[in-house]
């Protein structure tokens, strides 16, 4: 089986005004098609969110999950 590259964070609210999870900055249909899109279609999304994460309304107040365990590797080194 193979991987399909995810921009998620476990982080999974979207804000009203902008329409992009905090998390990732998708949008809930992006999400909903996030595996059957192809290679292309999702590199075409990826390399929008660091544009679209700037846009929303707030940030998450807790530490990821994703974010604690890079957190806890870095410490571990």
């Amino acid at each position: 089986m193979t991987m399909i590259e995810s921009p998620c964070i476990l982080v999974c609210s979207v804000d009203e005004k902008t329409g992009y999870c905090f998390g990732c900055g998708r949008t809930r249909a992006e999400i909903a098609a996030w595996l059957t899109m192809t290679p292309a279609e999702r590199r075409a999304v990826m390399e929008e969110l660091p544009a679209r994460l700037v846009q929303v309304e707030r940030r998450p107040r807790r530490e990821t999950r994703r974010a604690r365990l890079a957190r806890e590797r870095t410490e571990r080194s």
